[in-house]
């Protein structure tokens, strides 16, 4: 919303300054985003005249003008039609920085002759984008006065930013209102003078609407006025609609725009010769359409509100007007529309349809619901003034939806709510001077709610208002009471754990994704999912109707964007929630990765290879020993989900029951079905089935404790069945740490060939485990060291029926 400081004061009388008045609606909540000041441009030009236009000696095109600033003559080369001996201009000086070019004029010759300074056209001042000829003042304009006092300039302009839910300050008045009652100074708001009419007006007005829809538009005030000019509006019009950003275009339609801005009272004014018969406000029809204002065509369907002739629409109320009854230079008669219109079916009109408009923009916001007769009536002395003719009688349909509502307020809740101590007599003076009429009875106070205030609702919204006036500054800080005991993390032990998930897998070379927990049906059911208790009611699109069942689809997806955009070589993480059900119990929180590409950065050292499910893995089991998991203790087994490769896939077990994690390379069609090229490594581990680590006794690490004894290592090769997985052979030798012959420890074990082929047997294989035998107090002798082997090969055997291989 922008007005400028000489319009506010024809309804505020006040000596603030624009800069005082900025601070002030700031702090009663109109946040100002700006305060021009267009004098300061302009103050180099001058108003001057021009004594004597001689034609330039080498330009036929040209003239050398000799123009008189008050003060000096100067010698100025012109190329403008216009230019000739007594007319009077804008003078701008050498070294003048020229608004509408951003350009600072220098002396330079123009085809040998050098001027001192130039005449200037609308668009070099910043005013229009008329450039052909140069600006011609009237004859009664005093040269030598700065050219922005004379022109009305020099009045600064408040650009404020209003928020949704005061729509009564998308007008000067409001926000004047606003100001006065803050105390910057006095409310001047002169009633509107009722204009008496000469007759019936010749056009009707029916409201057509079934019960269910009748606050479509309640209330339509018309008027019609016959015999007006419609020429250009008068020069102070055209210089405050300037001033604020918008087009004059002519009277009648500069009228509208004045009102708009001025009560925040939209309205529209046909040409009534282009009616046909009497106006019809009524739910448009299937198949109507209508040709606006903006030159486009919209389709219009009868959730939208219209003002129809016989013959069919020709407005979208609240909206735009229509081209085939839009005012011209040759309309002679008008019919004025001042209305109210439901502000949500209109946002949803102007949504729809895609149409920005100064009327859509305070209606859906909420214009005064008793404000039609008086925005008519306002309207109507206008034109008269302006454009002549004589006004039929009020044509009124409908009756104004205001309720005239009363709000019992208590002085006290000021201080129970705002912590601010306000007098009763200066709460009850706020509230009468924003329109509120408080009146006491039987010592109960009432509060009336204004039809321009469609944001109150309660007592605690008149107490914001009292609070607002007086100033939120004004409230004392109060310190909040301090606690006794020590206070409890912030954080439960869910959340920290998803925490320390996030760090550890960026410090993996991870880069985390943040997506929707929705996914389209497709790929929710080739991960699981799809169960229709899981179909969202309103989604937000066609793709997205779906609670995920896991993480990696929506990870595989951003792999294909990443893709397709050049990138290979990538890895990606994401910790959230997942769901199997709608209950919930069915709800847990997961941590995914995928890795594409090689494994590894790029050297010349060693060539790269591409991912594999060990990758997956790796990741895997360092997420459950970063967040304190038994990784050590976990199983590996090959009965990974469908959407997983069969050959190179398996799930984590910790017990014959409990899955902690899955991984492997995702199936091949699971991957094109996402337009993922390549192999990609994924994993998902299900963080709501770790156990609890048990809480450390302190946070110093334990002390270390390493032998000084030199660590004695050993290869062993045993044959077993083919289906023992390898961790049952791993398990039983670390098992016999601590207890083997002497006491000595067995550290490093790790499985280091897996031979399946001729020698072993075609049922079995030969699993070959390295393990290192570490002293404790004395070095082992051969004999020591053998019977180590031995009892190894015994708990193999019997632990996992593996023969020593020979």
């Amino acid at each position: 919303m922008k007005l400028t400081l000489g319009w506010l004061g024809e309804y505020l009388e006040t000596g603030a300054s624009a800069d005082e008045i900025a601070a002030r609606l700031t702090m009663l909540g109109l946040e100002v985003e700006a305060v021009e000041d267009r004098a300061a441009a302009l103050a180099p030009f001058v108003v001057a005249r021009v004594v004597e236009a001689a034609p330039h000696p080498n330009a036929d095109r040209l003239s050398v003008c000799r123009v008189d600033t008050g003060t000096d003559t100067f010698d100025v080369v012109c190329g403008a039609p216009n230019a000739r001996s007594g007319m009077k201009g804008v003078f701008a000086p050498i070294g003048a920085r020229i608004p509408g070019t951003g350009a600072t004029l220098e002396r330079r010759a123009i085809r040998g002759v050098t001027g001192a300074g130039m005449l200037c056209s609308e668009r070099e001042l910043g005013l229009s984008d008329e450039h052909e000829s140069i600006v011609e003042l009237a004859d009664d304009a005093p040269v030598g006065t700065p050219f922005a006092a004379f022109a009305g300039l020099d009045d600064p302009v408040i650009d404020i930013a209003v928020t949704p839910q005061r729509g009564d300050c998308l007008g000067v008045l409001g926000i004047a209102r606003d100001l006065a009652a803050a105390g910057v100074g006095r409310f001047v708001a002169p009633p509107v003078a009722e204009v008496a009419g000469t007759g019936p007006s010749p056009v009707g007005v029916r409201l057509e609407f079934a019960p269910d829809a009748a606050g479509a538009c309640p209330h339509f005030v018309g008027r019609h006025v016959r015999g007006v000019s419609n020429g250009p509006s008068p020069a102070w019009l055209q210089n405050r609609l300037r001033a604020i950003g918008l087009r004059p275009i002519s009277a009648l339609v500069d009228i509208t725009n004045l009102l708009a801005c001025e009560r925040a009272r939209p309205l529209h004014v046909f040409d009534s010769d282009r009616l046909s018969g009497d106006i019809h406000v009524r739910l448009a029809r299937p198949g109507e359409t209508l040709a606006a204002l903006d030159g486009k065509t919209y389709t219009l369907d009868p959730a939208m509100t219209v003002i129809a002739d016989d013959s069919g629409p020709v407005a979208l109320a609240g909206v735009i007007g229509g081209e085939a009854t839009g005012c011209t230079e040759a309309t002679r008669n008008v019919f004025i529309e001042s209305a109210y219109f439901d502000p949500v079916r209109t946002a949803t009109t102007g949504r729809r349809l895609q149409i920005e408009s100064e009327a859509r923009y305070r209606f859906e916001r909420g214009v005064d619901r008793a404000g039609a007769v008086a925005g008519a009536e306002r309207a109507t002395r206008l034109i008269l003034e302006l454009c002549g003719g004589e006004a039929s009688d009020p044509v009124v349909a409908g009756t104004a939806p205001h309720d005239d509502r009363r709000i019992p307020f208590d002085p006290a809740r000021i201080r129970a709510l705002g912590g601010l101590d306000v007098a009763e007599d200066r709460a009850a003076g706020i509230l009468a001077a924003l329109g509120f009429a408080p009146e006491t009875k039987n010592g109960r106070t009432a509060c009336r709610v204004p039809s321009w205030r469609h944001d109150i609702d309660g007592e605690a919204d008149l107490v914001e208002e009292v609070l607002r006036v007086v100033g939120y500054d004004a409230i004392p800080p109060v310190p909040l009471p301090r606690g006794r005991t020590v206070a409890r993390p912030g954080l439960d032990r869910p959340q920290r754990r998803a925490r320390r998930a996030r760090r550890a897998l960026a410090a993996r070379g991870f880069n985390e994704c943040v997506t929707w927990s929705f996914l389209g049906a497709g790929a929710a059911r080739r991960f699981g999912g799809g169960a229709p208790e899981l179909r969202l009611a309103n989604p937000i699109s066609a793709g997205l109707s779906d609670m995920r069942p896991s993480l990696l689809p929506n990870l595989a997806a951003a792999a294909a964007r990443n893709m397709a955009r050049g990138r290979a070589d990538f890895a990606l993480f994401e910790v959230g929630p997942i769901y199997a059900g709608d209950s919930p119990e069915d709800q847990a929180t997961a941590a995914g990765g995928i890795r594409c590409g090689a494994s590894g950065p790029r050297h010349w050292l060693a060539a790269p290879r591409e991912v594999d499910a060990f990758d997956a893995k790796a990741d895997a089991l360092a997420l459950v020993a970063a967040l304190g998991g038994p990784a050590e203790r976990l199983r590996a087994a090959a009965d990974a989900p469908a959407w997983y490769h069969p050959g190179q896939s398996g799930v984590l077990r910790l017990g014959p029951r409990n899955v902690i994690a899955h991984f492997g390379l995702l199936h091949p069609r699971t991957a094109a079905a996402f337009d993922v090229s390549g192999p990609v490594a994924a994993f998902e581990v299900f963080l709501d089935r770790l156990p609890v680590a048990r809480a450390a006794a302190g946070t110093a690490r334990p002390a270390l404790s390493v032998s000084d004894l030199q660590v004695v290592r050993r290869d062993l090769a045993f044959v077993v069945d083919t289906d023992l997985p390898a961790a049952t052979l791993l398990d039983s030798v670390r098992g016999m740490s601590g207890k083997v012959p002497g006491k000595f420890a067995l550290s490093d074990v790790a499985l280091f060939d897996d031979y399946r082929g001729e020698g072993v047997g075609r049922s079995r294989k030969s699993l070959a485990v390295s393990f290192a035998i570490v002293p404790r107090d004395r070095t082992p002798t051969d004999e020591e060291i053998q019977a180590v082997v031995d009892a190894v090969v015994a708990r193999v055997a019997k632990a996992a029926g593996g023969e020593l291989r020979g």
